[in-house]
Order: C-alpha cells, then structure tokens, then sequence
C-alpha cells in the first residue's frame, strides 16, 4: 500500500464521517464541486472556506485512513540523520517532517495534507525506505521543522563565499519578485542568496529585528530574540553597498538616496506562510544602517489564557470585555507586547453580534470577523481621522492602534462617551501616570474620569528554558537580587529556578517570553482622585490599597512559580515606589 492510499475495505463513507464532524451536507456538496473545478483537494478547501477546524478536519482522515493523529508535536525530537539527508527546502515547502523510524525500517512522516500522495513518495525516495503517515496541525508541523533544523548550518558562510567570487556585487541586487521566497535561493544572484540566507536565519531563531550595524572596517548582522540583541555574523565591509541596494529594493526605497532616512515595507515568504517585513534606513558616520522589523503573518494568535495572565486578573479582564462603553487601555514601552493583549481581547467579542472596527499602524494579524483598516498619513488617513469616520460606521468596538496626541485621545473619549467600547494603547511606565500623562496632554480631568474604565501596564519577561530548567539553592549573589525585587524568600523553600543553557535556547537559559501585569480598574475612589488632581504615586498607592497587583509583585508571582527570574523581572521594572 502506498504511503497515503485509502485502506481497501472502508467501511463508512469519507463524506458521512465528515457530515458527523459537523461539515453540512450542502457545504461538502460545494467543496467537492470547488475542487473537481480548482484541481485542489477537498480537505484544503474545506479548511479555505472554514467549515471545519484543521485538527477535526485531520481527525477524521485519519479515522477514515487507518493513520495516527497527533494533536502536539511539543517534545518530539527528529533524528539528526533526517535533518541531514533532506533539504530544509522541500520539507518546508510541503509542510511534512520525518519523525522516527520503527523495527520494521519504515519511517513515521507528520503531514497536514492526507490527499497529497505526491510529495510522501518523494521523500520516501529520499530515504530509500517506505514511510507512514502520521496526521498532525500544520503550525505543529512547522513549529517543529523549525526546531529540527535551526541547529544546521544556515549558509551564510557559503554564501559570502559566493559572493567573493562574483565579480560584480551589486549587478543582481536590483532583482526583486513580488513577494522574495527566503527559502528559494538557487539559481539566484550572490547578494540575494546572501540577504535572503540572513532572513531565513532571523525566522528560524523566532527573531523579531534584523539588525545591519556598520563598522569601518565590517558590516555587524545583529539579531533581536526575546527582546534581547545578539551579534551573529560579520559581513567585510565591501559587501555593504551591495547589501543596502538588495534591501531598499526590497522595500521599493530609493536607492541613489543615502543622505537621508527612508522607510519601507516588503513582504517575504517562507514556504507558503508570508512575513511582513518593515524596513528603515538612517544614514551613519559608517555607512546606512538598516534595521528590519519581522512580522510573521501566520504566527498563531494569542488567546487570554495563554499572555500570563493570572487566574484574577483573566477574570478581571473578561468582565471589562464585556462592557458596552468606555475606553480600555493598554500601556507600556515599545516592545512589551501591548498589540499581542489589544488582539487577545478583541478576539474574546463576538464578532457575529458586535460590529468591531480597528485602525492600525500597521495592520500586525487578520482578525477574524472585525474591519481593519492601516493607517496612510500622506492621503490624510491619521488615527484621529480614522477613528472620527468609524463613529459613522454604526460600531460597537473600536480599536485605535495608540492615542499619541490630543486629538486622538479627544476622539476617543468622545466614542467611550457615547456608547462604544474603545481600546488603544499609550506609552506610560505604570497604570497610574496613564491618567497624568492624559492629563498633560490636554483632556479636562472629568473626561478622563468618566470615560476610562480600565487600564493595564504591562512588560515582557523572559521565560527560562523548560528543556535545561532546574533548582539551584539560594547562593548570596541570588538573595541579594531577590532582595533587590522585593521576594519573600520563605515563598521559594529555600531554591531558585534557572536554565542551564542548552542547544535549544541557543545557551542563554530562556526560551520563550510571557507578560507580567498590572491590572488598574478605574473605580468611584480612583475617579475622585482624577478630578482633585493627585499624583501618578498616590493613586498608584491608594490603588495597592485596595488589592492591585503591581508589575514587581506579578513578576514575584511568576519567580515562584519558576516561571522566570529575579535578573529579568528587575530588567524591566522600577521600584513600586520612589
């Protein structure tokens, strides 16, 4: 029997098992049609037109195939002879990995596809073996492709020695496709095989920034993960004009100008999952310096109990989704993960009840159900603007991606004021100097007492390596850092959770980020405070008073539940007080 034919004896038809999944007759009726004239499969256009979510759709395959189903490929280990033997290419492209091979020499294969034959046989032509289909969510699958393969060689040494011995350095930076396939770097030109390598790289180790840092004598490629910069490979400085020329063509940027500062955007593929990719260029003393910011379109969106919330604080958070007015605002710096909690709440409304409309800068994640729509100052397309014409457009929630200045903030307490349920975000250290800093910009106390109803302060702490995590006992150097944070060390028995460093982690200890919170409601005592104009410090003081949570004690929270650590929790956080 082939690697995915139907088992010869059946006994309930596909169509029934799908029908009992949930699929209405009618609609498998219309996917059967859509495929007989799209030349797609069936599965594939089911899960399109969302009739049916991948893992039942998967589950009943494999019931009807006679093959394993596996919900998680957390903790699976792909042998290395694998990652070795088949290019990270083909297993990307056709989203199956090798997962382990029995007694019997055959090999499990995880795929998403059940009705592609084509590509099993391929890779069981690879293998020189014949290999059993094993049926498993595609995110799993790529999540686990990219654990199996982020240790091999990236090639960026190969490529810079491509790029040594190609005469003319900067002929082919000019070529650009309209979306750059990172993974398809044969057949192309030196410099892009080398650009498209580095990117490819970034995705692999879940990097956010790709940092080109000129030098005088080198061009540094630095790599943000988890919020924290590593330098990874140096580029000779001869290549560096090159280098500029492929990315500003990426970005439809000027290449001729390098006096000034440019912004672009540019999207790339990685298999056939997009990456938007936002670009910007400063001129330097050395040269331009580019950064790239990496937005990976087909990462999974976050639900509330899965950011850090706390059992509290998700309950908090579900009772204030559920008003009909007032503004909900998310604050913290750049990079703490404010947009990832604004799309958590808006994908907990139902959308088939509530119109929801947002304006972004830019549009990060599709949300199911809700109108989004991209910021465009130059057509005169501002936050302000955008959100004065949702108030025509009959919403019930808005969300407007920051209020920046008077006029946004203005907009929006107009709509919190008028029955709408606004959520946005503002840079502020804490909860409480949210409400100054609302002041300071110019909106009369009273509009901010009664138009705010909750706001929440947040920072993104590393979480330590589950795969090298242990105990250590509490030596002198940890008790005075735990001191530093405020620990109650009788809450830790004596021990302190760390990561050893391992392959996994790349060695630093921490894979991973969650969220530590501070979660303020804007009750009748904190409204009054407003209008007698206390400080950010007593009404943060009065708030404590009354059970909030501060950002420091959440992170005490997660130290003991050896979550995280006391060097990270005093990373991003001040003193409660000062």
């Amino acid at each position: 029997m082939g690697p995915l034919e139907a088992p010869p004896h059946t006994m309930v038809s596909i169509g029934d098992l799908l029908v009992d999944a949930g699929l209405a007759r009618h609609h498998l009726e219309d996917c059967r049609l859509q495929a007989a004239a799209s030349g797609e499969s069936v599965d594939r256009i089911i899960l399109q037109r969302g009739f049916l979510d991948e893992a039942t759709l998967l589950q009943v395959y494999a019931k009807h195939l006679g093959y394993e189903f596996r919900a998680s490929l957390e903790g699976t280990k792909v042998p290395a002879k694998f990652v070795d033997s088949i290019p990270v290419q083909f297993v990307r492209n056709y989203n199956l990995i090798p997962l382990a091979q029995g007694e019997d020499r055959v090999v499990k294969v995880a795929t998403c596809s059940p009705l592609d034959p084509h590509p099993m046989d391929d890779l069981s032509a690879m293998l020189g073996c014949e290999v059993d289909a094993v049926l498993a969510p595609r995110l799993e699958i790529t999540g686990l492709i990219s654990r199996a393969y982020r240790h091999k060689a990236d090639g960026i040494d190969e490529a810079l020695d491509a790029v040594a011995e190609d005469g003319d350095i900067g002929s082919m930076a000019a070529q650009i496709d309209e979306a750059e396939d990172v993974l398809n770097v044969s057949n192309k030109a030196p410099i892009i095989k080398l650009v498209n390598t580095v990117l490819f790289q970034a995705l692999k180790m879940r990097a956010s920034d790709v940092h080109f840092q000129p030098y005088a004598e080198r061009m540094q490629v630095r790599f943000r993960i988890d919020g924290i910069l590593y330098d990874m490979d140096s580029i000779p400085r001869r290549v560096q004009d090159a280098i500029i020329s492929r990315v500003k063509v990426m970005g439809k940027m000027d290449i001729a100008e390098r006096r000034l500062p440019q912004d672009g955007r540019a999207t790339i593929r990685l298999g056939d999952g997009e990456v938007d990719v936002r670009i910007s260029t400063i001129p330097t003393s050395d040269g331009e310096r580019i950064v790239l910011r990496l937005l990976d379109k087909s990462a999974k969106l976050y639900t509330l109990d899965e950011i850090g919330l706390t059992k509290e604080n998700q309950d908090l958070m579900r009772e204030y989704l559920d008003f009909n007015h007032g503004i909900i605002l998310v604050t913290g710096p750049t990079g703490s993960g404010k947009t990832t909690t604004l799309y958590a709440s808006m994908a907990q409304i139902d959308t088939s009840q509530k119109n929801v409309l947002t304006i972004e800068d830019p549009v990060e994640y599709a949300l199911p159900g809700v109108s989004q729509v991209q910021v465009n100052v130059k057509k005169g397309l501002t936050f302000a603007t955008g959100l004065r014409s949702f108030l025509r457009q009959d919403p019930d929630v808005m969300m407007v991606g920051e209020i920046r200045d008077l006029e946004t903030a203005e907009v929006a307490i107009r709509a919190a004021l008028t029955g709408h349920l606004v959520f946005s975000t503002v840079h502020t250290n804490d909860a409480a100097s949210t409400i100054t800093r609302m002041v300071d910009q110019g909106v009369e106390p009273y509009l901010v007492s009664s138009s705010i109803v909750l706001i929440i302060a947040q920072r993104l702490v590393r979480t330590i390596c589950r795969h090298c995590r242990h105990h250590i006992p509490i030596t002198d150097e940890w008790k005075a850092k735990l001191d530093k944070v405020g620990m109650d060390l009788k809450r830790l028995n004596g021990k302190v959770a760390v990561g050893a460093g391992c392959e996994e982690c790349f060695h630093s200890g921490y894979s991973g980020r969650t969220a530590i919170y501070e979660i303020m409601p804007v009750d009748e005592e904190l409204r009054t405070q407003i209008m007698t104009g206390a400080s950010a410090s007593e009404m943060k003081r009065s708030a404590v008073t009354r059970g909030l949570i501060t950002l420091r004690e959440d992170g005490r929270q997660k130290i003991e539940a050896g979550l995280t650590t006391a060097d990270e929790v005093l990373r991003v956080t001040q003193l409660d007080f000062e």
